[in-house]
């Protein structure tokens, strides 16, 4: 059934309780698990929740994810693109020495920085995933960060600029840390006995596709370490998380398998609407299933389109790496012969693209065709079952 995403986040939110009388609610799902592409919508839905949640909370330089509203007073706390948005950096255009990442004024980092002391933690956190050799640096007002590297030669290389996909960590390392101390202070369950009242109406936390820059041994590992964190949450608080990773989906299913939680994947549908479509509990999400499902429907449907020759691309890497081929073009030949060079040619040219999984562009008939007759084929030679 198609809906909107604010259809999708009032879903999410019913999800969460289960009412047991008019005057009374308990406790159902803790943890919701979310996959979808990337530009399906998982940012926007991120803010449509929020807005449910509590609508018209902005500062004066707009909505940055974390707001300068009294801590008292959130309800929600999110991570998502838009907190990202906290930080920017001065580049020292005019020098090209003093380059340094800024970070808006915040009710949320003061706390964490200022009130609890939290940068060591964030240093640790942060080199956990990147390098113990790379080292942020914060001034006394925690408004800017510098960062340094310490090479072999015992020699320190200050003011550098990190990497895009290091700046995400560094921002996610905050968060975590903050998420951290959040859970602890709500597992007491005397709100009298709490170290602040900063928390007591927090409801959800919203987390939208953290750290994608990771190796796969480091996103397995924050996977666990995030299940392992909310695992050990003892209060009323629910969790929503999303990402595109399907590794990272999976790591979190098996990590919480023990507890109340529900799996979807989400879907933006030919009309603009969306479709959340629950999983099964019981099993892992098969990404490659999934894609050739995908193709298959477009087939169905007539919606081909030149990125479902990239779902086909990754599909056969998937089969290749399973079976042992060092070339996933090794898989079409007992298709096609020697006409799989041109097939391979084809998905090649098709897949390598910018923006390959985004394209909404029209197929020649002939390569509907060829499309359609190899998905055909590898779901009957290679003995996939059938839905």
């Amino acid at each position: 059934m198609s809906q909107t995403l604010k259809e999708i986040a009032e879903k999410l939110q019913d999800a969460t309780h289960k009412r047991k009388a008019v005057t009374e609610k308990t406790s159902d799902v803790k943890v919701q698990l979310i996959y979808a592409f990337n530009g399906t919508g998982k940012t926007r839905l991120s803010r449509e929740f929020k807005d449910l949640i509590a609508p018209n909370r902005t500062n004066e330089e707009g909505d940055l994810g974390i707001d300068q509203a009294e801590l008292a007073q959130k309800n929600i706390l999110y991570y998502s693109a838009f907190t990202e948005d906290l930080f920017y950096w001065d580049n020292d255009l005019n020098n090209d020495e003093l380059r340094k990442l800024k970070i808006h004024p915040n009710s949320f980092t003061k706390w964490v920085f200022e009130d609890q002391g939290q940068d060591q933690n964030v240093i640790t956190n942060f080199q956990q995933y990147t390098d113990k050799k790379l080292t942020p640096h914060f001034n006394q007002e925690f408004s800017e960060v510098t960062f340094s590297f310490e090479r072999g030669n015992e020699e320190q290389e200050d003011n550098i600029k990190i990497s895009k996909g290091e700046e995400s960590n560094f921002i996610w390392s905050i968060f975590y840390t903050l998420l951290d101390q959040v859970i602890e202070t709500l597992n007491v369950a005397e709100k009298d006995d709490r170290d602040t009242e900063n928390f007591n109406q927090l409801q959800y936390v919203f987390i939208d596709d953290p750290v994608s820059s990771l190796d796969e041994n480091h996103l397995i590992e924050l996977a666990v370490n995030l299940a392992k964190l909310i695992k050990s949450s003892k209060s009323e608080l629910k969790f929503i998380i999303t990402t595109h990773n399907p590794l990272f989906y999976n790591v979190l299913h098996n990590e919480f398998r023990k507890i109340a939680h529900k799996k979807y994947i989400l879907k933006r549908l030919e009309d603009g609407e969306y479709e959340l479509k629950p999983q099964s509990n019981d099993s892992p999400f098969s990404y490659h299933l999934h894609l050739k499902y995908e193709i298959e429907k477009a087939i169905e449907t007539g919606q081909l389109h030149k990125y479902h020759f990239n779902y086909l691309r990754n599909i056969l890497e998937k089969m290749s790496t399973f079976l042992g081929h060092s070339n996933w073009g090794d898989l079409l030949e007992p298709i096609r012969g020697e006409r799989s060079s041109y097939e391979t040619r084809l998905i090649n040219i098709s897949s390598h693209s910018k923006h390959a999984g985004e394209e909404v562009i029209e197929l020649k008939e002939d390569d509907k065709r060829v499309l359609d007759f190899l998905i055909k084929q590898i779901h009957e030679l290679y003995r996939f079952k059938s839905s």
